[in-house]
Protein backbone atom coordinates (compact mmCIF):
# COMPACT_ATOMS: atom_id res chain seq x y z
CA UNK A 1 0.00 0.00 0.00
CA UNK A 2 1.42 3.19 -0.84
CA UNK A 3 1.01 6.33 1.36
CA UNK A 4 -0.75 9.51 0.68
CA UNK A 5 1.20 12.54 0.63
CA UNK A 6 0.27 15.37 2.87
CA UNK A 7 -1.42 18.23 1.46
CA UNK A 8 0.24 21.27 0.49
CA UNK A 9 -0.69 24.22 2.50
CA UNK A 10 -2.61 26.87 1.10
CA UNK A 11 -1.10 30.08 0.50
CA UNK A 12 2.35 31.65 -0.62
CA UNK A 13 5.75 32.40 1.11
CA UNK A 14 6.05 35.82 2.18
CA UNK A 15 8.79 37.91 2.88
CA UNK A 16 8.92 36.88 6.63
CA UNK A 17 10.38 40.04 8.24
CA UNK A 18 9.35 40.46 11.75
CA UNK A 19 10.95 42.14 14.48
CA UNK A 20 10.04 41.33 18.40
CA UNK A 21 7.69 43.63 20.14
CA UNK A 22 6.21 44.69 16.26
CA UNK A 23 2.86 43.58 17.43
CA UNK A 24 2.36 45.29 20.55
CA UNK A 25 -0.15 47.10 19.78
CA UNK A 26 -2.00 44.62 18.06
CA UNK A 27 -1.71 41.84 21.30
CA UNK A 28 -2.74 44.26 23.49
CA UNK A 29 -5.64 45.64 22.01
CA UNK A 30 -6.88 41.31 21.34
CA UNK A 31 -5.90 40.95 25.24
CA UNK A 32 -8.39 43.78 26.17
CA UNK A 33 -11.65 43.24 23.87
CA UNK A 34 -10.91 39.36 23.47
CA UNK A 35 -9.91 38.59 26.79
CA UNK A 36 -13.63 37.52 28.51
CA UNK A 37 -13.94 35.34 25.39
CA UNK A 38 -10.41 33.37 25.88
CA UNK A 39 -10.88 33.23 29.95
CA UNK A 40 -14.41 31.33 29.24
CA UNK A 41 -13.24 28.83 26.34
CA UNK A 42 -12.23 25.28 27.68
CA UNK A 43 -9.33 25.01 25.36
CA UNK A 44 -8.78 28.98 24.42
CA UNK A 45 -6.48 28.37 21.53
CA UNK A 46 -4.85 30.78 19.84
CA UNK A 47 -2.91 31.00 16.11
CA UNK A 48 -0.33 32.92 14.81
CA UNK A 49 -0.44 32.48 11.31
CA UNK A 50 2.14 33.43 9.49
CA UNK A 51 4.52 34.22 12.37
CA UNK A 52 7.67 35.14 9.90
CA UNK A 53 11.27 34.49 10.16
CA UNK A 54 11.71 34.28 13.72
CA UNK A 55 9.27 33.03 16.64
CA UNK A 56 9.79 36.27 18.58
CA UNK A 57 5.60 37.24 17.99
CA UNK A 58 4.17 33.91 18.85
CA UNK A 59 6.30 33.98 22.01
CA UNK A 60 5.11 37.53 22.76
CA UNK A 61 1.13 36.60 22.13
CA UNK A 62 1.64 33.54 24.19
CA UNK A 63 2.91 36.19 27.19
CA UNK A 64 0.46 38.41 26.39
CA UNK A 65 -2.92 36.55 26.37
CA UNK A 66 -1.54 34.74 29.68
CA UNK A 67 -2.12 37.82 31.34
CA UNK A 68 -5.80 37.54 30.59
CA UNK A 69 -6.58 34.14 29.98
CA UNK A 70 -3.54 31.88 32.03
CA UNK A 71 -5.22 28.87 30.07
CA UNK A 72 -4.21 30.06 26.59
CA UNK A 73 -2.14 28.01 24.33
CA UNK A 74 -0.53 29.14 21.18
CA UNK A 75 0.10 27.41 17.97
CA UNK A 76 2.65 29.41 15.68
CA UNK A 77 1.62 28.46 12.17
CA UNK A 78 4.16 28.83 9.09
CA UNK A 79 4.14 28.07 5.16
CA UNK A 80 7.90 27.64 4.80
CA UNK A 81 9.24 24.42 6.31
CA UNK A 82 12.73 26.32 7.51
CA UNK A 83 11.31 28.77 9.28
CA UNK A 84 9.03 25.72 11.35
CA UNK A 85 12.51 23.98 11.68
CA UNK A 86 13.99 27.06 13.36
CA UNK A 87 11.46 27.54 15.76
CA UNK A 88 11.13 24.02 17.55
CA UNK A 89 13.70 25.26 19.91
CA UNK A 90 11.41 27.79 21.39
CA UNK A 91 8.67 25.22 22.05
CA UNK A 92 7.13 25.17 25.42
CA UNK A 93 4.11 24.45 27.25
CA UNK A 94 1.23 26.24 25.91
CA UNK A 95 3.35 27.20 22.33
CA UNK A 96 3.70 24.41 19.42
CA UNK A 97 5.03 25.48 16.15
CA UNK A 98 3.23 23.70 12.86
CA UNK A 99 4.04 23.80 8.77
CA UNK A 100 1.07 24.99 7.26
CA UNK A 101 -1.15 27.91 6.03
CA UNK A 102 -4.75 28.95 5.33
CA UNK A 103 -6.02 25.67 6.26
CA UNK A 104 -5.10 26.22 9.45
CA UNK A 105 -3.53 22.68 10.25
CA UNK A 106 -5.22 21.88 14.03
CA UNK A 107 -7.78 19.17 15.22
CA UNK A 108 -9.26 22.36 17.08
CA UNK A 109 -11.54 25.60 16.00
CA UNK A 110 -9.74 28.34 17.40
CA UNK A 111 -10.60 31.32 19.07
CA UNK A 112 -7.70 33.45 17.81
CA UNK A 113 -6.32 33.79 14.52
CA UNK A 114 -3.94 36.58 14.56
CA UNK A 115 -2.79 37.17 10.87
CA UNK A 116 -0.42 40.04 10.99
CA UNK A 117 1.75 41.33 7.57
CA UNK A 118 0.83 38.20 5.52
CA UNK A 119 -1.87 39.48 3.07
CA UNK A 120 -0.10 42.70 2.47
CA UNK A 121 1.84 40.48 -0.18
CA UNK A 122 -1.72 39.22 -1.95
CA UNK A 123 -3.74 40.70 -4.40
CA UNK A 124 -6.76 42.67 -2.98
CA UNK A 125 -9.05 40.29 -5.51
CA UNK A 126 -7.67 37.56 -3.20
CA UNK A 127 -8.63 38.81 0.02
CA UNK A 128 -12.27 38.31 0.25
CA UNK A 129 -11.52 33.96 0.14
CA UNK A 130 -8.87 34.26 2.41
CA UNK A 131 -11.05 35.73 5.13
CA UNK A 132 -13.88 33.41 4.38
CA UNK A 133 -11.76 30.68 4.65
CA UNK A 134 -10.35 31.81 8.18
CA UNK A 135 -13.33 32.99 9.18
CA UNK A 136 -15.27 29.48 8.73
CA UNK A 137 -11.99 28.14 10.59
CA UNK A 138 -12.91 30.04 13.85
CA UNK A 139 -14.44 28.54 17.25
CA UNK A 140 -18.57 29.64 16.52
CA UNK A 141 -20.72 31.77 18.61
CA UNK A 142 -23.30 30.56 21.11
CA UNK A 143 -26.18 32.36 21.71
CA UNK A 144 -26.99 29.86 24.75
CA UNK A 145 -23.81 31.26 26.36
CA UNK A 146 -23.40 34.95 24.53
CA UNK A 147 -20.02 33.50 23.20
CA UNK A 148 -19.24 35.26 20.19
CA UNK A 149 -16.99 32.93 19.13
CA UNK A 150 -13.63 33.13 17.38
CA UNK A 151 -11.75 36.18 16.04
CA UNK A 152 -9.81 36.83 13.21
CA UNK A 153 -7.66 39.80 13.18
CA UNK A 154 -5.48 40.63 10.33
CA UNK A 155 -3.72 43.68 9.58
CA UNK A 156 -0.49 45.25 8.75
CA UNK A 157 2.10 47.59 10.52
CA UNK A 158 5.60 48.99 9.91
CA UNK A 159 8.51 47.11 10.88
CA UNK A 160 8.83 48.19 14.41
CA UNK A 161 5.26 48.58 15.41
CA UNK A 162 4.67 52.10 15.38
CA UNK A 163 1.55 52.21 13.22
CA UNK A 164 -0.78 49.87 12.58
CA UNK A 165 -4.09 49.37 11.08
CA UNK A 166 -6.20 45.87 11.85
CA UNK A 167 -9.88 44.42 10.90
CA UNK A 168 -12.04 41.90 13.13
CA UNK A 169 -13.63 39.75 12.21
CA UNK A 170 -15.93 36.97 13.30
CA UNK A 171 -17.21 33.67 12.19
CA UNK A 172 -19.56 35.94 11.00
CA UNK A 173 -17.11 38.49 8.86
CA UNK A 174 -15.78 41.40 9.31
CA UNK A 175 -16.30 43.51 12.42
CA UNK A 176 -14.58 46.27 13.03
CA UNK A 177 -11.47 48.49 11.86
CA UNK A 178 -8.51 49.57 14.39
CA UNK A 179 -6.40 52.44 13.90
CA UNK A 180 -3.36 52.21 15.77
CA UNK A 181 -0.20 54.14 16.62
CA UNK A 182 2.52 55.91 18.75
CA UNK A 183 1.34 59.43 18.96
CA UNK A 184 4.70 60.80 19.43
CA UNK A 185 5.82 59.44 16.05
CA UNK A 186 2.46 60.72 14.28
CA UNK A 187 2.59 64.39 12.02
CA UNK A 188 -1.30 63.72 11.19
CA UNK A 189 -3.78 60.84 11.56
CA UNK A 190 -3.99 60.09 7.73
CA UNK A 191 0.02 59.03 8.38
CA UNK A 192 -1.74 55.78 9.21
CA UNK A 193 -2.86 55.13 5.42
CA UNK A 194 0.15 53.70 4.06
CA UNK A 195 -0.55 50.57 6.78
CA UNK A 196 -4.33 50.16 5.91
CA UNK A 197 -4.68 46.45 5.55
CA UNK A 198 -4.65 44.92 1.65
CA UNK A 199 -8.53 45.06 1.96
CA UNK A 200 -8.28 48.55 2.02
CA UNK A 201 -4.93 50.44 1.14
CA UNK A 202 -6.19 51.17 -2.42
CA UNK A 203 -9.24 52.05 -1.44
CA UNK A 204 -7.80 55.65 -0.04
CA UNK A 205 -9.37 57.73 -2.82
CA UNK A 206 -11.62 60.43 -3.15
CA UNK A 207 -15.26 58.66 -3.46
CA UNK A 208 -14.11 55.73 -1.02
CA UNK A 209 -15.45 55.46 2.77
CA UNK A 210 -11.84 55.06 4.19
CA UNK A 211 -10.76 57.95 1.97
CA UNK A 212 -13.28 60.32 3.45
CA UNK A 213 -12.57 58.91 7.05
CA UNK A 214 -8.95 59.85 7.41
CA UNK A 215 -9.80 63.13 5.26
CA UNK A 216 -12.22 63.57 8.91
CA UNK A 217 -9.82 62.73 11.04
CA UNK A 218 -7.14 65.05 9.78
CA UNK A 219 -9.49 68.00 10.24
CA UNK A 220 -10.25 67.34 13.63
CA UNK A 221 -7.09 66.61 14.49
CA UNK A 222 -6.67 70.14 13.08
CA UNK A 223 -8.93 71.45 14.92
CA UNK A 224 -7.61 69.95 18.02
CA UNK A 225 -4.53 71.47 17.89
CA UNK A 226 -5.11 73.99 20.82
CA UNK A 227 -4.99 70.33 23.01
CA UNK A 228 -1.49 69.68 21.81
CA UNK A 229 0.00 71.87 24.74
CA UNK A 230 -1.56 69.04 27.23
CA UNK A 231 0.51 66.11 25.22
CA UNK A 232 -0.51 64.40 21.82
CA UNK A 233 -2.48 62.14 23.87
CA UNK A 234 -5.14 64.79 24.87
CA UNK A 235 -4.81 65.92 20.98
CA UNK A 236 -5.64 62.30 20.60
CA UNK A 237 -8.44 61.67 22.56
CA UNK A 238 -9.98 65.64 21.80
CA UNK A 239 -9.84 64.50 17.44
CA UNK A 240 -11.94 61.45 17.98
CA UNK A 241 -14.47 62.49 20.47
CA UNK A 242 -15.04 65.11 17.30
CA UNK A 243 -15.02 61.96 15.08
CA UNK A 244 -18.09 60.12 16.99
CA UNK A 245 -20.01 63.00 15.72
CA UNK A 246 -20.09 61.35 12.28
CA UNK A 247 -18.24 58.00 12.07
CA UNK A 248 -19.80 54.43 14.19
CA UNK A 249 -16.65 54.44 16.85
CA UNK A 250 -17.09 51.76 19.13
CA UNK A 251 -14.76 52.28 21.75
CA UNK A 252 -14.00 55.02 24.28
CA UNK A 253 -11.56 57.50 26.24
CA UNK A 254 -10.02 53.85 27.60
CA UNK A 255 -8.52 52.38 24.35
CA UNK A 256 -8.38 56.14 22.84
CA UNK A 257 -5.49 57.01 25.37
CA UNK A 258 -3.55 54.02 24.31
CA UNK A 259 -3.47 55.95 20.67
CA UNK A 260 -6.02 53.82 19.30
CA UNK A 261 -9.98 54.60 17.67
CA UNK A 262 -12.38 51.69 16.23
CA UNK A 263 -14.65 52.14 13.91
CA UNK A 264 -17.48 49.69 12.13
CA UNK A 265 -16.67 48.01 9.18
CA UNK A 266 -19.43 48.74 7.49
CA UNK A 267 -18.59 52.42 7.48
CA UNK A 268 -15.25 52.10 6.04
CA UNK A 269 -16.13 48.85 3.55
CA UNK A 270 -15.19 49.52 0.20
CA UNK A 271 -17.82 50.64 -2.51
CA UNK A 272 -18.98 47.94 -4.83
Amino acid sequence: MTSRAAPRPLGTVTRGTTNPNRLRRMDRWIAATHGAELRRAADPVAVDLGYGAAPWTAVELLHRLRTVAPRARVVGVEIEPARVAAALPYERTGLVFRHGGFEIPIPQRPLLVRAANVLRQYAEGEVEAVWHRLCGRLAPADPATGARGGLLVEGTCDEIGRRHVWVALGPEGPRTVTFATRLGSLERPSDLAERLPKALIHRNVPGEPVHAFLRDFDRAWAAAAPYASYGARQRWIRAVRDLTTDWPVTDGPVRWRQGEVTVRWEALAPRG
